[in-house]
């Protein structure tokens, strides 16, 4: 190759430049290496690396493109890639590639300067952005709406600890929830999704709803914020609190069954999931009779809970069978991994207490939601400021691809 250039069309975004210029380059026999395209508010950035071979000369395709980007009122620029520039152009091939995923209510300047200063002091080099979520309507704000950046990088963290430390100070002085990972093939191939259920999938701790009907709901309180934290095992706090609802009415869990709020996000996003392939599981702390309630509602595919003794329309203040504590979790979220043949890159663990983190860190991508400080900080992703749904952007879903799905549903 006798000389590299990259040649930049910019303008007014209308159907066939990319036509009109392509067909210009191939009447002069160059050969292209690489090429781009984005188009921001009807504005077109267009970027083809073109390589001149011996014994053609670039000045007719330059003047011809320079012509052809005139006539459509677009402008032309031409810069020469030297062969050191582009011998490094193409080692960066074999680079590790992370995407960095900006999740926020409204994102501003400031949170994007900040994040992506981030990225510049670890060495990584930022090759490509892409929004996730809708477009902003101005004439009609929405104050929950959600906002998601997508950036795509290059390159090894210098510290990635260190990297990892800074975001999540920054995810918690600017009220945004900001993730890394591995751009590899696993990140749109995940096949599983394991949920815990109390302040996860519903945003109350059922086991407190029954203790306050059984009129012992401080008691009960106290010990689930205790084994949350993490101060005591869990399984010793279970049966604490199990034994206090001893006599309480087992009519009284459909009623609660019925009032559960679920929490923001999560029938969009298990419709969502479900629509494109994946399987769906509930591995609770919590009681079967409500992960029954809720794989119906939101079209679970695996329930594993723990099941309440109940005697003669009444609890006994005990339980039935083993009880499904941290390790229980991380045991099931591979069985079913290995039931249904794929690898555990494949997996996605979302919870929010202590007993979650055994599951969190057996998943592929383990995420903290909403999660107690300690959870957070152990986890290697959090969401913190949005709903289950951002989990979607985190596939690499966008709010268009995911409205369209509905679409196809209702039709």
């Amino acid at each position: 190759m006798k000389e590299v250039l990259l040649v930049s069309i910019s303008g007014e975004d209308r159907p066939g430049i990319t036509t009109a210029i392509t067909e210009v380059l191939a009447h002069c026999g160059v050969q292209i290496l690489d090429f781009s395209q984005s188009v921001i508010h009807d504005q077109l950035a267009l970027g083809l690396l073109v390589g001149i071979p011996e014994g053609v000369e670039s000045s007719p395709m330059v003047k011809e493109v320079l012509y052809t980007a005139y006539d459509l009122d677009m402008r032309a620029k031409f810069t020469k890639v030297d062969s050191d520039g582009y011998a490094d152009w193409v080692h960066e091939q074999g680079a590790q590639r992370h995407t960095v995923i900006l999740l926020g209510r409204g994102l501003s300047a400031k949170q994007i300067s900040v994040v992506t200063a981030v990225i510049a002091e670890q060495g990584l080099n930022i090759f490509a952005i892409q929004r996730l979520s809708g477009r902003v309507d101005l004439a009609k704000p929405d104050e929950n709406a959600r906002s998601c950046v997508e950036f795509s990088v290059r390159g090894t963290p210098y510290d990635g600890a260190r990297m990892r430390e800074a975001f999540l100070e920054l995810a918690a002085r600017l009220n945004v929830d900001i993730a890394i990972q591995a751009d590899d093939v696993y990140r749109r191939s995940r096949r599983l999704v394991c949920f815990d259920m109390d302040s996860t999938l519903i945003q109350t701790e059922v086991i407190d709803e029954l203790a306050i009907a059984a009129g012992v709901g401080e008691e009960v309180s106290a010990i689930t914020e205790s084994a949350m934290r993490g101060e005591i095992d869990f399984a010793d706090s279970f049966r604490q609190r199990v034994a206090l609802l001893k006599g309480l009415e087992a009519s009284v869990l459909q009623d609660i069954a019925e009032k559960l709020p679920l929490t923001e996000g999560a029938e969009r996003l298990c419709s969502a999931l479900k629509h494109v392939g994946y399987k769906l599981a509930i591995l609770s702390g919590g009681f079967t009779f409500f992960g029954e309630y809720l794989k119906e509602k939101l079209g679970i595919d695996y329930v594993h809970a723990n099941e309440l003794e109940i005697v003669d329309g009444r609890l006994t203040g005990k339980h039935k069978g083993p009880i499904i504590d941290a390790a229980a979790k991380a045991e099931h979220l591979s069985a079913i991994a290995e039931k249904l043949g794929i690898r555990k890159e494949q997996t996605i663990a979302v919870g929010d207490g202590a007993n979650d983190l055994a599951m969190l860190s057996a998943a592929g991508l383990g995420i903290a939601f909403h999660a107690k400080a300690l959870v957070k900080e152990s986890a290697e992703h959090a969401i913190s400021n949005l709903g289950l749904d951002a989990i979607l952007y985190m596939i690499g879903l966008r709010d268009w691809q995911v409205e369209e799905l509905k679409v196809e549903s209702a039709s």
